[in-house]
């Protein structure tokens, strides 16, 4: 793999970017609505966190924004390729499991820094307006979870450039990236209580988002919430329930 990556011309590398992103989007996407919306019911497991039903064309918007997200972080694959190319970053050779391991977990917590300040800076005044696309999505999809401005697109695509400058990472760690991302969006994104009955960090993820997405402001967090507990910027268990009641009356 670290081989075949160093050999790729940019062509080359831009073209594999796109069918990676591509495919998981699909993939994942695709997972997760098998599994909210046939598997979880049929097995009387969880519930719709926000029962409003979808504004209309979200579904076709969500697809367009995100396939224009897919050519930027597609192609942008260029980019950590042109830092080994000239020789700022390198790939580490033979990696242990461990290393891999102790790699991805750094990775892991890095994202979620990395998410929490950009999420928060796409709240300010001065860059609200690149956010408002993602947020047109008040009631989420999966398919929302690529669904960005070319500029969010940007900011949250660099996330593996800076590490990269700072230690020469295994292939697999880097990879491991979009698609723990990706995973941890689409459960974001679900609209779906997995488990009421339970409070894990894994569950409370899609309720998080939920609240984020139905509010507005409030949980920028990722996946886990130890950044929003740091900054108090977490939002309480009901925070929606003022709006979705009211779209009940109504």
């Amino acid at each position: 793999m670290r081989e075949f990556i160093l050999n790729c011309s940019a062509w080359e590398i831009a073209a594999v970017g796109l069918a990676f992103f591509g495919g998981i989007y699909l993939f994942f996407g695709a997972a997760n609505i098998f599994i909210t919306h046939q598997l979880l019911p049929k097995l009387h497991i969880g519930k719709p966190l926000d029962p409003r039903p979808l504004a209309k064309d979200q579904l076709k918007r969500e697809l367009l924004w995100s396939a224009s997200s897919i050519v930027i972080f597609g192609v942008g694959m260029v980019f950590p390729w042109g830092f080994l190319q000239l020789g700022w970053a390198r790939l580490a050779i033979d990696p242990s499991l461990l290393q891999i391991i102790i790699e991805i977990i750094a990775l892991l917590i890095w994202n979620e820094i990395h998410f929490y300040i950009n999420h928060w800076l796409l709240h300010t005044r001065w860059l609200r307006r690149f956010h408002l696309p993602h947020h047109r999505s008040v009631v989420t999809t999966p398919w929302a979870t690529y669904s960005f401005h070319p500029v969010e697109a940007l900011m949250l695509g660099n996330v593996i450039l800076l590490p990269m400058l700072a230690h020469d990472f295994s292939v697999y760690a880097l990879f491991s990236v979009p698609l723990f991302s990706l995973l941890f969006n689409s459960i974001g994104h679900s609209n779906y209580d997995w488990s009421p009955a339970r409070h894990t960090v894994f569950h409370n993820a899609s309720r998080r988002h939920h609240l984020h997405h139905a509010c507005f402001n409030g949980n920028y967090g990722f996946m886990f919430p130890f950044m929003d507990k740091l900054f108090k910027t977490g939002l309480p268990f009901d925070a929606a329930d003022k709006q979705i009641n009211r779209w009940r009356v109504d």
